[in-house]
């Protein structure tokens, strides 16, 4: 958790500009030593620091921190009608974790989880989702569903249209789906969705909706991640600066009607916009699954949301899951 202090320090750092430690101290009611210690202290955040003398402090890459009212102008009255509680998190173990914690002690559908920070994020195959502090969005969403997992398979095609239509309003083009649940720029990463089900097999259940969204990544950061990746800043550049808050609102948007309306709609409502994302269609690719893998062009989907991969002796083999890989040609 954050001190208001440093919090107050965070706000006013904000926009990226030098800032005098005199007038730091002045804002705060401090001494300029008491100021070095809570600038001192943005380093356990892994918030990058620039001093120079003369000049002052500011932040290596501004920020906008997540905030309630600022993403709530941004709802519209059909998003704002599904949502139910709204969390925001300084810095949280996993925001998915923590909407699976709540939902075993019963909490709404609806509930959405926000962090600014996560120290055990989670990737698919219990891969660790690189978090740092105050730029990029790590956003889960709880729902229930009464007719089991097996009424939303495919769900995580049907979010991964979501995530594209609420991209495409910021005027981001070139990006598209990469099966089974990732967001791609120009064959590099931007955003995954991690999707957790739980409950009866053919009773109720309960799902929580994970999406990670690179808006600022800095490059010491990305050096962990083992794939080609891109995030908003190099994107858009300076365009994007303070449009945080509205983008959660977009994806809010654009999310929660189609978690609402799933079970009726189902994965077919979806296919064609989905293939019309699709980022895999025709390349070459290796597909991992277990200790076997194969090689092939992608020949799209199934009504299923089912991978079809064309082999080299020509069979089409068909794939429910796995991990797959653009091959470099």
């Amino acid at each position: 958790m954050i001190s208001p202090k440093l919090k107050q320090l965070l706000h006013v750092l904000a926009d990226g500009q030098f800032h005098s430690g005199t007038e730091l101290a002045g804002l705060l009611g401090a001494s300029r030593s008491a100021v070095w210690k809570h600038l001192s202290a943005l380093s356990e955040f892994g918030i990058e620091l620039l001093a120079v003398s003369g000049k002052g402090y500011r932040l290596q890459h501004p920020l906008q921190l997540l905030d309630e009212q600022q993403i709530d102008q941004h709802l519209d009255g059909n998003a704002k009608s599904l949502l139910g509680e709204l969390e925001i998190h300084d810095q949280i173990h996993s925001t998915n974790t923590h909407l699976l914690e709540k939902a075993r002690m019963g909490a709404g559908i609806g509930s959405v989880c926000l962090a600014e920070r996560q120290t055990a994020g989670k990737g698919r195959r219990g891969r660790y989702w690189v978090s740092p502090f105050g730029h990029n969005i790590y956003l889960s969403i709880l729902w229930r569903f009464q007719g089991g997992p097996a009424a939303i398979n495919g769900l995580s095609l049907a979010v991964g249209v979501a995530v594209i239509r609420a991209l495409r309003g910021f005027g981001i083009v070139d990006v598209g789906l990469k099966w089974p649940n990732d967001i791609y720029w120009r064959q590099r990463k931007l955003a995954g969705i991690l999707i957790e089900v739980s409950g009866e097999t053919s009773g109720p259940c309960h799902a929580v909706i994970g999406l990670g969204l690179n808006v600022y990544l800095p490059a010491h950061e990305g050096q962990a991640i083992e794939q080609d990746w891109v995030d908003l800043h190099a994107i858009l550049a300076e365009s994007f600066h303070g449009k945080r808050n509205r983008l959660v609102g977009e994806l809010l948007n654009q999310l929660l009607p189609v978690l609402a309306e799933y079970e009726t709609r189902a994965l077919g409502h979806y296919l064609d916009e989905w293939r019309g994302y699709d980022a895999m269609q025709g390349k070459q690719v290796d597909i991992f699954m277990h200790e076997q893998s194969f090689s092939g062009v992608v020949a799209g989907i199934d009504d299923q949301g089912l991978l079809l991969l064309e082999l080299a002796d020509g069979q089409t083999r068909v794939f429910a899951s796995g991990e797959v890989s653009f091959r470099r040609l």
